[in-house]
């Protein structure tokens, strides 16, 4: 069984901070609550959307259906083989709780995704990648339900078609499924990743290379360059690195030879969006009640009570910026409702 609350406040459930009223409001604690969910009147009458920690959508007005907020629990080992330990994991676990939970264990392949906000059942939907990690290269499966038929589906990370910042829960699966748990591959014997220059740099500092000190040295230089969401409204980058072919890539260099660019094992070329939005003077700038941070350009700020509508214009001006200067159009990375 679960719980329905009217005209509820999201300001409290989204990491921006912004004002928005849902019409009903939901949490779904167990499979068992959301097969209920998923028999009743509700589902056909009204949109669904499903709202994990709120840490990567702008609300530019109020929603007017239902809004889930799935908080299953529960970490707990699938399988073991040799160094691989496999974990399911409940949706509705924090995400750097569980990071933290891993590192504790010695259990390698997500420490360099540490002091990121959110969930662990929006971690598929993202996948979320930081400092040369990303999800799709350690999750095993993903589970939920399908919302309009209320079964049950099971997909490999073959069948969730990861890429840069995108799986198909953005794409065909967008709006149709409640995730319920996912099943992480982790490793006793953990590959390090240390390639990027800023944590190269701070790994100095440590006497020897474990996943704990990469944890440690990664959250240090996150507190630093990113704005903490329980301070100031943001939803980390707001944009996407542009990702282009080999031959723009040339004609990028010729005309801007210091455009900080990388290769991508697919052999296409991501750019740095934080320095394309940063060269088109928006570092640091305010426009009205939003703005972006003044360490990192990619992220939008609410500087107090900016509302969604405000931020996304803000987000406008940007992309206008940009396309101007360099004729690359930024895509967003936040879900805009």
């Amino acid at each position: 069984m679960y719980s329905i609350k009217e005209n509820f406040q999201l300001a409290g459930f989204n990491t921006f901070h912004v004002a928005a009223i849902a019409r009903y409001f939901i949490e779904l604690n167990d499979e068992s609550s959301v097969r209920d969910f998923l028999k009743s009147e509700m589902r056909d009458q009204y949109p669904v959307l499903v709202l994990g920690g709120g840490s990567n959508v702008l609300f530019t007005k109020d929603f007017p259906g239902v809004v889930i907020h799935p908080l299953i629990r529960g970490i707990a080992v699938e399988s073991e083989k040799g160094s691989i330990v496999c974990l399911k994991v409940g949706a509705g676990e924090n995400w750097d709780g569980f990071v933290q939970y891993c590192v504790e264990r010695n259990l390698g392949g997500i420490e360099n995704l540490s002091w990121i906000p959110g969930l662990v059942g929006a971690s598929p939907v993202q996948n979320i990648g930081a400092y040369g990690m990303e999800i799709k290269d350690n999750v095993e499966k993903v589970e939920g339900f399908f919302i309009d038929s209320g079964k049950k589906f099971s997909l490999s990370a073959n069948e969730c078609r990861f890429a840069y910042r995108d799986s198909i829960f953005k794409n065909d699966l967008k709006g149709k499924v409640i995730i319920t748990r996912v099943v992480f591959k982790l490793n006793r014997e953990p590959v390090f990743n240390t390639s990027y220059p800023d944590l190269l740099k701070e790994m100095d500092e440590y006497s020897d290379t474990t996943i704990h000190n990469i944890r440690q040295a990664i959250i240090k230089i996150r507190k630093f360059k990113l704005p903490d969401p329980a301070e100031t409204g943001n939803a980390g980058s707001f944009f996407k690195n542009p990702v282009v072919s080999e031959e723009r890539c040339s004609e990028l260099r010729r005309f801007f030879p210091s455009i900080p660019i990388y290769i991508m094992h697919d052999g296409s070329y991501k750019i740095s969006a934080a320095w394309l939005i940063d060269q088109a003077g928006w570092k640091g700038k305010s426009c009205g009640k939003a703005g972006t941070h003044k360490r990192q350009p990619l992220i939008i700020i609410n500087h107090g009570d900016a509302t969604g509508e405000e931020i996304y214009q803000c987000s406008l001006k940007i992309r206008k910026a940009v396309m101007n200067q360099f004729g690359i159009r930024l895509e967003t990375e936040v879900n805009i409702i």
